[in-house]
C-alpha cells in the first residue's frame, strides 16, 4: 500500500498515488493502521471499498483475492433497480453465464431485458460421424 502509494519508483504508482490515492497520515505509523484495521486475517488483503477513495478506515476492509478481482477498476459495472454489482455478480445471482449476459450487452440489449429474460435451452448436438 504505502510503496504504490508513496514512491514514484513502484511499477504501480501510476495506479495508485500517480491518480491521487492518499493513505489515511496517522497510518503511516503501523501502529495506528493495527488499530484500526486489526492483524490481517488469513488469505485476506487489505481492499478499498470505492477504488477511487484513498486508504481511510471508513474505506477500508480485509477482502479476499475473489472479493479484491470484483472491486477492480476495469470489471463492468452494471446498474439495475437501484444496485450496482459487477457483471459476474449480476450473472450469477440471476442464473447466466457470464458469457451470456456479457454478449446480451454487447448486442446492445435493455439491462432489464439482459437481466429478466431467461436463457434460451441448448438443443442437444446432433451425433457427428
Amino acid at each position: 500500500m504505502k510503496r504504490d502509494v508513496l514512491s514514484e519508483n513502484s511499477h504501480n504508482y501510476d495506479k495508485y498515488g500517480g491518480r491521487g490515492i492518499t493513505i489515511h497520515e496517522p497510518w503511516l505509523v503501523f501502529d495506528n493502521f493495527l488499530a484500526d484495521m486489526g492483524v490481517r486475517p488469513d488469505e485476506k488483503f487489505i481492499e478499498r471499498r470505492d477504488n477511487d477513495g484513498s486508504y481511510t478506515p471508513d474505506n477500508c476492509y480485509w477482502a479476499t483475492r475473489s472479493e479484491q478481482a470484483r472491486n477492480r477498476r476495469s470489471n463492468h459495472r452494471i446498474t439495475y433497480n437501484g444496485r450496482t454489482m459487477p457483471l459476474i455478480a449480476w450473472a450469477e445471482e440471476i442464473g447466466l453465464s457470464r458469457l451470456t449476459l456479457r454478449s446480451r450487452l454487447r448486442e446492445k440489449w435493455p439491462i432489464e431485458r439482459a437481466l429478466t429474460e431467461p436463457a434460451r435451452k441448448r438443443k442437444k448436438n446432433a451425433i457427428r460421424n
